[in-house]
């Protein structure tokens, strides 16, 4: 459905929640829709809940319950698989990479123990329309992750786990599942800071990923036309 369509559904003016993991994403996103012409049909309000999949759930959830929103997305800094530092990510799928149990024969994810699905889907509908306007952006499965890649094999492991990812990060999922719980669209947005693989500071690239944020604010302000 439709953003404008789901805002007449709901009988108000509606709006699309940005939800960002720290201040400096959200500011980010903030400085390009500040930047950009404002349009009439939907509003972006942006929070940014914390770190991790469990801040970004409980967070997106208590906002999602206050009113009703026409969709949702998850924005921010991410690390790269094959995506070079400084360029944007368009999910497809959000996955909790290393959401499951430990075994003798390797990992097992929730699908392998019968437990649910590791796997929520991008709205298609949403996903194009931000294509559209961020052309750039490189569409593949977002990972979301407890602990953040800091060596060459787990970045291995996750390859070949994932060949379609693209992104790895820490609050995707979480979004994702309050969004899905409130049967609101959903989709993922990260700029990438770095390479998924040995931990090396120096060589991150976060202003790089914030201005990448700021072309992300200036895109989503054309979703209110």
């Amino acid at each position: 459905m439709r953003l404008r369509e789901r805002a007449h559904r709901l009988g108000r003016v509606s709006a699309v929640l940005v939800v960002t993991s720290v201040t400096a994403e959200r500011e980010a996103i903030e400085a390009g829709l500040a930047e950009a012409r404002p349009g009439p049909a939907v509003r972006i309000v942006t929070v940014d809940a914390g770190v991790g999949v469990a801040n970004a759930a409980a967070t997106t959830a208590a906002v999602l319950a206050e009113r009703p929103y026409a969709a949702v997305l998850s924005v921010g800094i991410a690390g790269g698989l094959g995506v070079p530092a400084g360029g944007l990510v368009l999910g497809t799928a959000s996955v909790a990479a290393d959401l499951g149990a430990d075994s003798p024969d390797g990992f097992l994810s929730l699908d392998d123990l019968g437990l649910g699905s590791s796997t929520l889907e991008c709205d298609p509908d949403l996903t194009d329309r931000l294509a559209t306007r961020l052309p750039d952006a490189v569409r593949g499965t977002i990972l979301t992750v407890s602990t953040v890649t800091g060596t060459a094999a787990r970045a291995d492991w996750l390859r070949t786990r994932h060949p379609d990812a693209v992104a790895e990060a820490m609050e995707g999922f979480g979004v994702a599942t309050a969004a899905a719980r409130a049967g609101v669209p959903f989709a993922e947005v990260r700029a990438i800071s770095n390479a998924v693989g040995p931990r090396d500071r120096q060589a991150w690239r976060i202003d790089d990923a914030l201005t990448a944020l700021r072309r992300v604010g200036g895109a989503l302000a054309t979703l209110r036309r």
